[in-house]
């Protein structure tokens, strides 16, 4: 079926003016707000069943109704497969059993990755598979790589992948990784056809929007 998604449309023309500015915000004044007690119980559910499986680690960050989560658990059968998403209502929709390897949970992810690195977890690898890109100029500091959970989510470590289909996105990212890591990513223009992760890669690519994929190995800090 041929889709007709719109492009993202920004008032920015590049990266951020205030990019480096809000970053090395984020680096001189850790994020200290109370986590939610409801995140709290989802992460010690979570941790007794990662614990069980005495596996390698991947996570799904903001996996949405979970299929990107099977999809990498089926494709990663010796691996610890765990999605996070805050919506009730997308990981409750129904799309059949999960492998046994695959776990979701509702969770914010902003304490959700706090709890991990304070927990030591340590993902072999990490995605981010198409973030709502907040492409007004005035919500950078709602962009992962504007917000000041940044360094904890850097400091997971792992194999770290991102997905969009805004350039400026994946650029920005990009910088806000080099500058916090000094570690350069891998950008590069992807064109998947049959084996979408999300179900809004699937609605990008069949509209005819060109895919970006962000990766880099990134050491546990």
């Amino acid at each position: 079926m041929q889709h007709n998604s719109r492009s993202v449309t920004s008032n920015q023309p590049g990266p951020h003016h205030d990019l480096a500015r809000q970053v090395s915000r984020a680096l001189a004044y850790p994020l200290r707000k109370p986590i939610a007690e409801h995140t709290k119980h989802s992460f010690a559910q979570a941790a007794e069943w990662f614990q069980a499986r005495q596996a390698p680690l991947i996570l799904d960050s903001g996996c949405g109704v979970g299929l990107s989560t099977r999809q990498l658990a089926l494709q990663f059968p010796t691996r610890a497969v765990i999605g996070v998403d805050r919506s009730e209502s997308r990981l409750g929709r129904d799309h059949g059993d999960l492998p046994a390897n695959a776990l979701l949970v509702r969770a914010d992810l902003v304490d959700f990755w706090r709890l991990a690195h304070q927990a030591g977890w340590a993902p072999e690898r990490h995605y981010l598979l198409y973030p709502n890109p907040y492409p007004k100029s005035g919500h950078l500091k709602m962009r992962w790589h504007g917000h000041p959970i940044l360094p904890t989510l850097l400091a997971l470590g792992g194999c770290l992948e991102l997905r969009s289909n805004w350039p400026i996105y994946v650029e920005e990212f990009a910088l806000a990784v080099a500058q916090v890591t000094g570690r350069q990513s891998s950008v590069a223009e992807i064109s998947p056809t049959v084996d979408y992760l999300t179900p809004f890669e699937a609605k990008y690519a069949q509209s005819g929007q060109a895919l970006w994929r962000l990766r880099v190995d990134l050491e546990r800090t």
